[in-house]
């Protein structure tokens, strides 16, 4: 795919599972940075910017990292509330590259978590990794919904341009419902989308629509009663 993106594209975020030296390294080699997760007992090494001796092989590696002491790691900001972000420069021994790692410690309950992000591009902004990461996972929401409600996993053909329609049929109604929303929403409140409200308010206003043409009722007089919205939206969710 990487002919068909645009040649200002340089980061790719994908899932921890694509963290893998083939993988990683034939994204390298389209001119790609990539962005993705690590366990935190992954193999890493410091990387030694000490003085080298005039004899023998110059020294590489300044220590395995561990994660319970920080004091080797750059403190670069505040990401949220008590989420604090730290950095530095290391060697990945499976990856057989160094790496720009971001980690993330949560302290907002008890139980302190923390998140382990790399990119391959070292001058990278920790910051900016963390942010291109954070949209990445954004995609599962899409995938979530479009399984869930837009039919992504009903269809039984097996004919690739069929195959093909049906997943963009199934995502453009995603997203159209989605655009539909977000010009529906107004205010300061954050916009907070839920796919499974918007099926429940459409089948609520076909009920009424069943309603007004059975009972013979003026569709003008019930819509504009303050009350219409209020029916249309009974048993929505928040997200």
């Amino acid at each position: 795919m990487r002919p068909y993106l645009p040649p200002n594209v340089e980061y790719l975020a994908v899932d921890g599972y694509y963290a893998k030296a083939g993988f990683v390294s034939g994204a390298v080699d389209l001119k790609l940075h990539v962005i993705s997760k690590l366990r935190c007992d992954a193999n890493l090494q410091f990387l030694y910017m000490g003085e080298q001796k005039r004899r023998g092989r110059p020294r590489k590696y300044a220590g395995k990292v561990d994660l319970s002491d920080l004091s080797r790691f750059t403190f670069v900001e505040t990401v949220s509330p008590n989420v604090n972000l730290y950095t530095a420069v290391v060697f990945h021994v499976s990856l057989k590259r160094s790496i720009r790692v971001v980690y993330l410690v949560d302290q907002r309950s008890t139980r302190v978590r923390t998140c382990l992000l790399f990119s391959t591009d070292v001058g990278q902004d920790p910051v900016q990794i963390y942010h291109y990461y954070k949209l990445r996972f954004q995609i599962e929401f899409i995938f979530r919904d479009a399984k869930q409600f837009t039919g992504l996993e009903d269809c039984q053909a097996r004919d690739a341009q069929k195959l093909a329609f049906h997943f963009n049929a199934s995502f453009t109604a995603l997203n159209l419902a989605r655009l539909d929303a977000l010009q529906q929403h107004s205010g300061l409140a954050p916009f907070v989308f839920s796919m499974a409200s918007v099926k429940r308010r459409m089948l609520n206003q076909h009920l009424l629509e069943r309603f007004i043409c059975n009972l013979d009722l003026d569709p003008s007089q019930i819509k504009s009663h303050p009350n219409y919205s209020s029916l249309c939206n009974y048993g929505i969710i928040a997200a």
